[in-house]
């Protein structure tokens, strides 16, 4: 298994980024994997237990669930299936300077982390962009 660590800082506002996480519609503004979130009946923000597809590029369906969510902490984590591949990802939002840092970590098999880390960094810098 690999466990690989990214980290963004940008000038947008921790509450900004937060919302930008907890509002699975807002996705696709920052992750530019991500065409769409589907969900099952009732709201699109995380909460434990949310589950659905995200449908990334060329129509790949990524099934996922959310396991944590603290809004106070500004902390998330949820696992994500595609196939026989599974992935767990811990994300975590906090000011830095006169801004935020944003931290992912990616739990999955060392090929699947390797080859996901560029596009999950790509998405952390636009997440924390003005």
């Amino acid at each position: 298994m690999g466990d690989v660590r990214l980290r963004a800082t940008g000038p947008a506002a921790p509450a900004t980024v937060w919302e930008r996480y907890a509002d699975t519609r807002l996705w696709p503004t920052w992750s530019p994997q991500v065409r769409r979130v589907e969900v099952g009946e009732g709201s699109p923000r995380l909460r434990p237990g949310l589950a659905g597809q995200v449908v990334g590029t060329l129509g790949v369906r990524v099934t996922f669930v959310v396991d944590e969510v603290d809004e106070g902490a500004m902390t998330w984590s949820w696992h994500v299936r595609v196939g026989p591949v599974r992935m767990a990802l811990d994300h975590g939002v906090r000011a830095h300077d006169d801004g935020t840092l944003t931290v992912l970590r990616i739990t999955a098999p060392t090929p699947v982390a390797a080859a996901y880390a560029p596009l999950a960094q790509i998405a952390l810098q636009r997440l924390v962009r003005r």
